[in-house]
């Protein structure tokens, strides 16, 4: 089931409520079959596939016209699962900045903190100034630090409440380590 809305926090914006455009695909058609190129899913929303599919089914060097259309319009992006290694992908990565506007990392459950690992990577090591979404298993207590890493997008799980999730933000007015967002807060003596 599709989240309707998400939060937006970009680097040098406040948080907000947003609809949501991106549905986040599994990787497996309604059978649970792996869904091929030619039957990806289409309807309203933009789609976030699998890096693990993305890979297979490159549009570089599949003949797939669809697939190839949309991802040069921006209609697709990827999500990584938590325990992908990145490192080991980065030209695909690379090549990716071009195409996708959006990526997700996704926390299969929520005491699982691998993707934060995989924000922080993408925005130290690969540079990527576009959309990193957190998906899956996310909770409010993660918003924080998730920002603090590089996420700026929050598709939290459906039971937590938007409300309350917007004013994690402004607990805190110190920070005493710098992050992707800023440098820490110099205190005064």
């Amino acid at each position: 089931m599709m989240n309707q809305q998400v939060i937006s926090y970009p680097k040098d914006g406040p948080p907000t409520v947003i609809p949501n455009e991106w549905q986040v695909w599994d990787g497996q058609s309604d059978e649970g079959a792996p869904l091929n190129t030619s039957n990806l899913p289409h309807g309203r929303s933009k789609v976030l596939v699998p890096f693990d599919w993305w890979r297979i089914h490159n549009p570089a060097h599949h003949q797939n016209t669809d697939v190839r259309e949309r991802a040069n319009k921006g209609e697709i992006g990827v999500w990584f699962a938590a325990d992908e290694d990145i490192l080991k992908h980065s030209a695909i990565i690379e090549a990716g900045k071009k195409l996708w506007p959006v990526v997700g990392a996704h926390f299969p459950i929520f005491r699982d903190g691998r993707s934060f690992s995989t924000a922080a990577l993408l925005r130290d090591r690969f540079s990527w100034e576009k959309q990193i979404r957190a998906i899956g298993d996310v909770l409010i207590d993660q918003l924080l630090q998730g920002a603090r890493v590089g996420f700026d997008a929050f598709e939290l799980r459906p039971d937590q409440n938007l409300d309350v999730a917007l004013k994690q933000f402004d607990l805190f007015s110190v920070t005493t380590q710098n992050s992707w967002r800023a440098k820490r807060s110099l205190l005064e003596a």
